[in-house]
């Protein structure tokens, strides 16, 4: 029995390695693989079983963490999986130390067993407020890009309407790309702090809305503001088309920003 379990332990592990997956999902799915195997035989508790699943689905959502809080470019459907994924993982520390302070309280664990699973639950408390900022960079980027739509949308209406919503500047200088750097050096110099940036090129949420944002730059700053005074005329200096957006879809978010660029037309069928 030994070694058919340690049989199916190496099955399990070569070919979750070759695979290419996550290596700790790999190793929690071998550990669930030979976990299955000796409760099958009865030679371990259903509990063990239980454990190994929970181990898993922990290492599942700690590898969709890695991809998407720190790294991947997110559509808003993404961003709230995140947001599930890193409660579930909190609420599983939360609960391993509820557990463990009832052993302490009972006597049968030492105090200081506690504290790793309090810098646990700490760590993962800390993932949650990573994923909450980047979940809500991603709304407010489906928020301008959604103002972007509504300005396609009301093209075709009274320009008092159009005005309303956003006022554009057609530019005749070099492409964005080739001026970029310069506009976000002056921006440093004159207010003494990097000048924010939500979205360069194309990104999950322009794509998942179908717009060409390729070459544009779009900065989350409120036209009438200080900073957004002051760009729309550095851009106007300095012949650089943009579109300065001062609401967004109704029922939403402000998505008010300025758009470096042309405005972004809408991906052709297919592209």
């Amino acid at each position: 029995m030994r070694f058919y379990s340690g049989l199916i332990l190496l099955l399990a592990a070569v070919g979750l390695a070759q695979s290419g997956e996550d290596p700790h999902v790999a190793a929690a799915k071998a550990e669930l693989a030979k976990a299955q195997a000796l409760v099958a035989a009865g030679a371990l508790p259903r509990a063990r079983l239980v454990k190994a699943e929970e181990a898993l689905a922990d290492a599942q959502d700690a590898a969709f963490l890695s991809r998407t809080a720190y790294g991947q470019d997110l559509t808003p459907d993404q961003a709230d999986q995140m947001i599930a994924t890193a409660s579930r993982r909190l609420d599983r520390r939360q609960k391993a130390l509820d557990r463990a302070r009832l052993l302490v309280a009972a006597g049968a664990a030492p105090e200081v067993s506690l504290q790793p699973l309090v810098e646990d639950l700490e760590r993962e408390r800390q993932e949650c407020n990573v994923a909450e900022a980047r979940a809500k960079l991603v709304r407010e980027l489906s928020d301008m890009a959604g103002a972007e739509e509504d300005f396609l949308n009301t093209l075709t209406q009274a320009s008092a309407e159009v005005s309303g919503l956003a006022a554009e500047f057609a530019g005749d200088g070099p492409a964005v790309y080739a001026t970029y750097a310069k506009v976000e050096v002056a921006f440093e110099e004159h207010f003494g702090k990097p000048m924010p940036v939500s979205a360069i090129g194309e990104t999950a949420v322009h794509r998942a809305l179908g717009f060409d944002h390729r070459g544009r730059v779009d900065v989350p700053v409120h036209p009438d503001a200080p900073e957004g005074l002051w760009l729309i005329e550095y851009l106007k200096a300095n012949h650089i088309p943009y579109f300065a957006f001062r609401e967004a879809v109704k029922g939403k978010a402000t998505g008010a920003h300025i758009h470096i660029g042309p405005v972004s037309t809408k991906l052709a069928s297919g592209g």
